[in-house]
């Protein structure tokens, strides 16, 4: 089978008829993963095929990179910019592209969103150059829907986990960077990124993301 063409727009037609790339991003402790797995419980009861996965990982080459990114030592802004394009590039043509072409939904925990906000913007390396650098290892392909789940860097550090990775323990004026780039992302792309208030129940915010989706 041929590779689908990439994909530089979101696809308009009914998600209840297409297959739909969703994505999901936000600060860690925001409540990503909970999302995509209510998500991915309300579409497979309607009989939907469907796909989870999360950045870095879903392939064993992206869990390498995973825990060398989160749990090695420190890096460069590129180094980290770099191997998180790898493990994109590698979810996308081993996972993704594959998932899309025989019609199942896809729900991503992260995607080129985050490489924009975390090292473009809060890491200083510039939106259009990792922007370039994503959309070439990703071939263009970009979700129909990005939810963001926003919640204050404050309130997403007090949720996460005794043993924080890399990531996780960088300075607050760093989480407090990403958090405003994510809102900016929000602004200028509002037909693709709906931001969500993070600080309701679960339940709640996936109400509102399945109506976003059109979804019972």
């Amino acid at each position: 089978m041929n590779p689908a063409p990439p994909v530089t727009t979101a696809r308009t037609g009914p998600y209840r008829t297409h297959p739909m790339f969703v994505t999901f991003e936000g600060l860690d402790g925001s409540g990503k993963s909970t999302q995509v797995e209510l998500l991915a419980e309300t579409l497979r009861g309607n009989g939907r095929d469907v796909v989870t996965t999360r950045e870095p990982g879903g392939t064993d080459v992206g869990e390498g990179i995973r825990e060398l990114v989160l749990h090695g030592p420190d890096m460069t802004p590129w180094t980290e910019a770099a191997l998180y394009a790898a493990a994109r590039a590698e979810l996308v043509e081993e996972v993704i592209r594959p998932a899309l072409e025989r019609g199942a939904d896809v729900l991503c925990d992260r995607y080129i969103d985050s490489s924009i906000a975390y090292q473009g913007i809060a890491r200083g390396l510039g939106v259009g150059r990792v922007l370039e650098l994503n959309l070439a290892a990703v071939r263009g392909l970009l979700p129909d829907r990005t939810f963001l789940i926003q919640l204050g860097h404050e309130a997403a550090r007090a949720r996460q986990k005794e043993q924080p990775d890399r990531i996780e323990r960088e300075r607050d004026d760093f989480q407090a960077a990403v958090d405003e780039a994510y809102r900016g992302l929000a602004a200028i792309f509002p037909r693709r990124i709906t931001a969500v208030d993070g600080t309701q129940p679960p339940e709640t915010i996936a109400k509102e993301i399945r109506g976003h989706l059109d979804l019972s």
